[in-house]
């Protein structure tokens, strides 16, 4: 994985690489939403087995993907009494959608950052001291 937008840049950059970054995941949770695409929704439990990882493990991958909006959870009642959940992932031109925001948030504060660049680069400069360290 890159470590820089300039790395990134000159690097074989797809787009599933492109998706953790935006939204913060990490491959086991792009695994998931992919088993959920493919396989409809699941319990925290059926995912593990799908993924073959403990059920506690792919638990923390559905948080991630609930936390970033790409899953939701749905609640079943059982007849004789109690419920449970099931994980569904959001169809993929939703997921696309709200990267493209992401992004495109992303960028305008990036560029109003540049824009004020000047006068923070200013400021730096008037409060370095004679030894060339910022003070």
């Amino acid at each position: 994985m890159v470590n820089s937008i300039h790395e990134m840049i000159r690097a074989s950059f797809r787009c599933e690489d492109m998706v953790k970054c935006v939204l913060g995941l990490k491959s086991l949770d792009i695994d998931a939403y992919k088993a959920l695409l493919t396989s409809g929704p699941q319990t925290a439990e059926k995912l593990g087995e799908i993924l073959n990882r403990e059920r506690s493990t792919a638990y923390r991958s559905l948080q991630n993907l609930i936390a970033c909006g790409i899953v939701y959870r749905e609640t079943h009642s059982i007849e004789s009494g109690g419920y449970y959940y099931e994980y569904v992932a959001i169809e993929p031109q939703e997921m696309k959608t709200m990267v493209k925001k992401n992004v495109d948030e992303w960028y305008t504060q990036m560029n109003d950052l540049i824009e004020k660049m000047d006068d923070k680069m200013n400021d730096l400069i008037m409060r370095t001291d004679d030894e060339g360290e910022c003070t």
